[in-house]
């Protein structure tokens, strides 16, 4: 047993090291995928996308960098809780400029002109926006190329509901005519009944006057 316990004291250890959060996450004092010293985090050239970028960096934070990876988009409030920021270098991403760069733009329209290089943040795409600075964008034409899914709901409702009266329409159609075609033909039923019954009054009747007739023949 004496034996026993030193050799299972590492291993105890090295699983708890293993299973702490901020080990497989990355520690709360600097993100998984980045390099830190200091109030210096270090995050580009690590093929980071958006999805992959951290969600967080330390609350200390005065230099990040997140140049020359595969961001498109910054998510939402990720800068907005860095006061201590004084440096952040997002060159080198290729940056849409779709609804999702407006949080960077208004980001970036907030800072003041040393505080990054605007000049080395473009627009990788859509085509028409290519190359233009994220900064100086005009935001009716950011605007252009949104497309909310509550809008596409909406026209997505609008369609069935058209689509739906549209049948019901057909139905109601199709039941009045129904309903006259029916009106017809029972009114000719009804016609050739009566003519039926009619005819076998007035046979009735000549067999009656032809009875008496017979009887004086005879």
């Amino acid at each position: 047993m004496r034996g026993f316990l030193p050799c299972v004291t590492p291993l105890l250890g090295l699983l708890l090291l293993l299973l702490t959060p901020g080990r497989v996450q990355g520690s709360s004092s600097c993100p998984l995928y980045c390099s830190c010293h200091g109030a210096r985090v270090d995050c580009s050239s690590r093929a980071l996308t958006t999805s992959s970028l951290p969600s967080r960096f330390p609350p200390a934070t005065t230099e990040l960098h997140l140049h020359d990876n595969q961001l498109t988009t910054l998510p939402n409030s990720l800068l907005d809780f860095l006061s201590s920021l004084r440096s952040v270098s997002l060159h080198g991403n290729p940056w849409a400029c779709d609804c999702g760069v407006l949080y960077l733009r208004a980001w970036l329209l907030r800072q003041p002109a040393n505080y990054t290089s605007h000049s080395n943040i473009t627009c990788s795409s859509p085509p028409r926006l290519r190359g233009r600075l994220v900064a100086y964008l005009v935001e009716e034409e950011v605007l252009e190329s949104c497309h909310y899914w509550y809008c596409d709901l909406a026209m997505a409702s609008q369609v069935c509901l058209f689509v739906f009266v549209a049948v019901q329409a057909g139905l109601l159609a199709a039941v009045v005519v129904f309903l006259r075609r029916f009106e017809s033909l029972s009114r000719e039923a009804r016609m050739t009944t009566e003519e039926s019954l009619l005819g076998e009054g007035l046979m009735s009747n000549e067999y009656s006057e032809y009875e008496p007739m017979k009887d004086s023949i005879i």
